[in-house]
């Protein structure tokens, strides 16, 4: 069994349900031995626990185009806890989005949605949301600059801050977004789809 582990945090473990491509983006990253795998929770010196890798229970589907993956953040966010999406750009891209709500995103449902960032390649632009009460917010579109390249790799990292979420992209600050949804621990569904591939969620 191999476990990826990042510097301590409060507990963010994510339950991982894949789209049909992911799986197969998964296994040609490296990470087929995983399937169906469980991780153990591990408590560090300070009585937090480490964020870990938490792509498991893949199932072996029929391919489409675009992965998807959407997993479950048990107890909710909390401040000081962190997302880490990482994965490669496909070399036409249009756009990629990533959820954090209330509730996983489909087409008939209307949960809060504590942060959306919404990535326009033709714009070169990185928008960010939240929808309350069904009701979607001002947009935010400030950046200190464009991280994203067609073919190249990225690592995002989003972590909750006790005013704001803070959104990092290979290590340096992109931007900031404060929290529209008063209850952080009602976001428990994390959501990443677009034109990428992905080879890790944490």
């Amino acid at each position: 069994m191999m476990l990826y582990f990042l510097e301590p945090v409060i507990e963010c473990t994510i339950t991982a349900k894949l789209g049909p491509c992911l799986y197969d983006n998964v296994v040609q990253a490296g990470f087929a031995s995983w399937r169906q795998s469980q991780f153990p929770q591990l408590a560090s010196s300070l009585g937090t626990s480490t964020l870990h890798h938490a792509l498991s229970g893949m199932e072996e589907i029929d391919k489409k185009e675009n992965g998807e993956y959407t997993g479950e953040i048990k107890g909710g966010l909390r401040p000081s806890m962190k997302l880490v999406v990482m994965g490669i750009i496909n070399k036409k891209p249009k756009s990629m989005e990533v959820i954090v709500s209330s509730e996983p995103q489909e087409e008939d449902t209307e949960g809060d949605v504590g942060l959306q960032l919404k990535v326009s390649f033709m714009d070169k632009a990185v928008h960010r949301n939240a929808r309350m009460a069904g009701k979607w917010g001002r947009p935010e579109t400030t950046l200190s600059f464009f991280p994203f390249a067609p073919g190249e790799s990225f690592k995002m990292e989003i972590v909750c801050e006790h005013q704001q979420f803070r959104i990092l992209v290979d290590g340096q600050p992109l931007c900031g977004f404060s929290h529209r949804i008063p209850r952080l621990a009602s976001l428990t569904a994390l959501r990443v789809c677009g034109d990428l591939q992905l080879t890790k969620v944490a």
